[in-house]
């Protein structure tokens, strides 16, 4: 089964890509038809072989699934991530990226009705407090999510 492969190259049964990433293989057939994995190639007893890189994306799914992100949008995310370039260490940077953009998209989402109730004192206490390295970060998450004049 594994006579052609590149000794470099490591290729698992869902058994055992189930095992290494501690997920049901059901699971792995749910992801599977989702698009959510892709199967690196069958074997000639026409079983689903998946490489190293579909381990690398079982724990980005599992990390995002913790962060309360529905597969679909998990989905959405390597669907647009792919898109965007193909060399994969470029590709690795910006999945990390997007899914720390998405995090602190969250964070600020639950903290507008929190700023929205504080009284003009406790603003501009909050705003003299937040450092300009902070208050640009701010700003440019705000533009990223279609608000500004935050500050």
């Amino acid at each position: 089964m594994r006579k052609n492969q590149h000794a470099a190259e490591r290729l698992f049964r869902i058994g055992e890509l189930s095992s290494l990433a501690g997920i049901s293989p059901r699971t792995i057939d749910y992801y599977t038809s989702m698009g959510l994995l892709l199967p690196a190639k069958r074997s000639s007893g026409n079983y689903r072989l998946y490489d190293e890189e579909t381990l690398t994306r079982l724990r980005q799914i599992e990390q995002l699934k913790a962060q309360k992100f529905s597969l679909e949008e998990i989905r959405e995310q390597f669907v647009s991530h792919n898109r965007v370039a193909t060399d994969e260490a470029v590709n690795r940077k910006l999945a990390d990226l997007q899914i720390h953009l998405a995090q602190l998209e969250r964070e600020v989402k639950e903290l507008e009705p929190v700023i929205e109730q504080l009284k003009p004192r406790q603003a501009k206490k909050l705003y003299q407090a937040i450092t300009p390295q902070t208050a640009a970060c701010v700003e440019a998450l705000l533009l990223l999510l279609g608000k500004s004049n935050f500050m």
